[in-house]
């Protein structure tokens, strides 16, 4: 009998939290097997592993890609590859059904970087003086004034904080910890969060951000941003467009990229150029403007 795709999507969990790859990672891959095996049920097939074919996978990739983004196809793509050579690792296939079939190409878009207008909103939202408010207005200040990540974001701890020097350090991507610099704002913002937290039911635990379940998550996160941003009047508000919105300030305001990049916690120029680009833009025009070629003539 031909073993269920259900059960080796656990076992591929299994081995994705043995190789340390984050709780979102493991999400992540596991959504492109949970909605392959929908997608062979919609067609009226099983979904095993004899059903994991090439011919399968480039149908399946191929309705995908009219029904949703590039961008969101290129993840499926990405998780489904991941879970092949796993089986093939594993000896549960001999050749992975993906080999030959090249990923999407996702044209990168630029995201839109937050206004003063945003900001100003998202800080009157949090405007009140219980919990919720002091705790999100420091964590959307601290996203905002150090371009962290939202892992990063709640990985920080009460004793990696130190609001005298206005820095606080933080355990990155590869387990790499990094300092972070703030300003005084967010200082304040932190300082009053701080004295509330205090008396908070699960103030002896570590974690600087807590929730009323423990310490706070990533999805946590993301679900107050929506909350603040639906408050605000905004629309697509994730932690990435502060980080964004931190680069491009950063860059705007004569910062110089080999610092941004140290702050950013970035190993690789790729990611200075992406996350750049949006102030490169910007900069290309205001030059260009400045110029006035067509005026000389």
């Amino acid at each position: 009998m031909a073993a269920r795709l259900e059960d080796l999507h656990r076992s591929f969990a299994r081995h994705l939290r043995a190789e340390g790859c984050s709780p979102r990672t493991v999400v992540v891959y596991g959504q492109a097997i949970r909605f392959f095996s929908e997608w062979l049920t919609a067609q009226g097939r099983p979904a095993t592993l004899d059903e994991l074919t090439r011919a399968a996978a480039r149908e399946w990739l191929a309705q995908l890609a009219d029904r949703n983004e590039l961008s969101t196809v290129r993840t499926r793509y990405k998780g489904m590859a991941r879970f092949c050579n796993w089986l093939v690792g594993e000896e549960e296939l001999t050749a992975s059904p993906l080999a030959g079939i090249a990923a999407p190409d996702a044209p990168a878009k630029p995201v839109a970087v937050l206004s003063d207008a945003d900001l100003a909103a998202l800080m009157k939202a949090c405007a009140g003086k219980d919990f919720p408010d002091r705790r999100d207005e420091a964590m959307i200040r601290v996203l905002l004034d150090c371009g962290v990540r939202v892992s990063e974001l709640c990985g920080l701890t009460v004793d990696g904080l130190d609001l005298d020097a206005g820095m606080a350090m933080v355990r990155g991507k590869g387990d790499k910890v990094r300092p972070i610099y703030m300003g005084a704002r967010t200082i304040r913002a932190l300082d009053r969060y701080l004295r509330l937290r205090r008396t908070h039911r699960w103030s002896h635990l570590d974690a600087l951000f807590l929730s009323q379940r423990g310490a706070m998550t990533p999805d946590g996160v993301r679900d107050r941003l929506r909350t603040r941003a639906t408050q605000a009047g905004l629309d697509d508000l994730h932690p990435h467009r502060f980080r964004h919105t931190f680069a491009h300030d950063f860059l705007m305001n004569g910062g110089q990229e080999r610092d941004l990049k140290r702050l950013a916690g970035w190993s690789s120029d790729v990611m200075l150029e992406r996350y750049g680009a949006s102030a490169a833009d910007a900069r290309a025009r205001a030059a260009a403007q400045r110029m006035k070629r067509g005026d000389r003539v």
